[in-house]
């Protein structure tokens, strides 16, 4: 006796072309997300605004600005903790603001090769 699939599972050669032709688009869909993602900005800042980092969908510091009165040269320890504090924020924004988009088109799959999906 031959188990039965249930309706729409299967379906041959066709079904198959048809989900093939969706992955395609799908990952043709998350390229051009992946591409619009890299080159937008996102900017944080700490210390109360002392220190103000922007970096781009590529994890890249495009710029990084500091407020003179936090410049202490007795005290470059903060300073640099203000920084990576900053860095890391807007590194941070990127990333998820990636795998929220990225999220949409793939439905939440873990998709391998598609960072921040796994």
């Amino acid at each position: 006796m031959k188990a039965r699939l249930p309706q729409g599972v299967g379906g041959g050669p066709g079904n198959m072309q048809n989900m093939l032709k969706q992955a395609q688009k799908m990952q043709e869909e998350m390229a051009e997300k992946q591409a619009e993602l890299e080159e937008r900005e996102y900017t944080a800042a700490s210390g109360g605004g002392a220190v103000t980092a922007v970096v781009d969908g590529a994890h890249t510091l495009l710029s990084l600005s500091i407020k003179p009165e936090v410049a202490d040269p007795e005290d470059t320890e903060m300073l640099a903790d203000l920084v990576m504090a900053a860095v890391n924020q807007a590194i941070r924004k990127a990333i998820d603001t990636s795998e929220e988009e990225l999220g949409k088109i793939s439905g939440g799959m873990g998709i391998p090769g598609m960072p921040g999906l796994f």
